[in-house]
């Protein structure tokens, strides 16, 4: 009888435990998620429903212009962003972890100083990039200046503007993957290394025939983790370009379009609580279904390495 009994005490234990995390996850992201799923079906009067629509909220974001076509613009930055971050940002981070593997002196400073921008604020980051990239006073274009070289107003330029978003968010991430690449190459066996180095492999083909294929489980999390956050773009450009994707809808990307319609902006009188969740509705099911497939052939990779 004790045994059943002390199972019991133990149960109940680790349901006080997780209680709390439960409560948050369901306050926080279940019920905002249902009431999404919900509000998108219907018409608001403000914030107030006015009435079931079914699908139409979702025909108007996905065919009627202009909605249309601010979707497909919204999407494809998304896509730039996240093609970009793959090469930069993720490439970066895969070198970084190789040097970092030679643990030359100093390394352990190294990896801290590497993951230091990952702790702070996206907030921060993004305050801090905005005032050094500021075209009058800004220390990029003051160092431009030092070598003959006149800056652009990176945040004020249709070319240039949602290029300098992702070099910030390259900046405060890369230390991210680059642990998470460090985590797989260093469970990789001594003596594989070894003998690559003995049949005379240098750098270039250590990483790209005997690391690269070893850290297949580490690019799994990290191209999983890069897509979704490119997807989920809000923070850096809310920050540094403001809710209506300026200069011109440059860095426009569908979460600050999401927010746009659902809340309106102050240039903006765009406002439709029900077109927002419906959009909301449609990030997320792109998201799992696409992350879902993503996982599918990426594990299928790992098992034929």
């Amino acid at each position: 009888m004790a045994r059943p009994k002390r199972r019991w005490q133990r149960g109940v234990w680790i349901a006080l435990l997780l209680a709390p995390a439960l409560l948050v996850m369901t306050a926080f992201v279940t019920l905002p998620l249902l009431a999404a799923l919900r509000y998108a079906f219907y018409s608001f009067n403000g914030l107030a429903p006015a009435g079931f629509v079914g699908f139409a909220n979702f025909a108007t974001i996905l065919f009627e212009a202009p909605y249309s076509g601010w979707t497909l613009r919204a999407l494809g930055h998304n896509m730039i962003v996240f093609v970009a971050l793959m090469l930069l940002q993720n490439g970066l981070a895969y070198l970084i972890a190789f040097a970092l593997l030679k643990t030359l002196p100093g390394h352990r400073i190294h990896q801290v100083i590497v993951f230091l921008p990952v702790v702070l604020s996206a907030v921060i980051v993004g305050f801090l990039w905005k005032l050094m990239l500021h075209p009058m006073f800004g220390v990029v274009n003051a160092a431009l200046a030092l070598i003959g070289i006149d800056g652009p107003p990176w945040l004020g330029n249709e070319d240039t503007a949602l290029g300098a978003i992702i070099f910030t968010n390259a900046w405060h991430w890369v230390g991210f993957p680059a642990l998470i690449f460090l985590a797989g190459m260093q469970r990789i066996g001594a003596e594989t290394m070894e003998a690559a180095r003995l049949d005379g492999a240098g750098d270039w083909v250590l990483l790209r025939q005997i690391i690269w294929p070893l850290v297949a489980p580490a690019t799994t999390i990290v191209f999983t983790l890069t897509f979704i956050g490119s997807f989920n773009w809000f923070e850096l450009p809310y920050v540094m370009a403001g809710a209506t994707g300026s200069p011109g809808g440059a860095t426009d990307v569908l979460g600050l379009y999401a927010y746009r319609m659902a809340f309106g902006s102050a240039t903006a009188g765009l406002q439709d609580f029900g077109r927002g969740s419906a959009l909301a509705v449609l990030m997320f099911l792109f998201l799992a279904v696409v992350s879902g497939l993503a996982l599918r052939i990426l594990r299928r990779r790992e098992i034929e390495l």
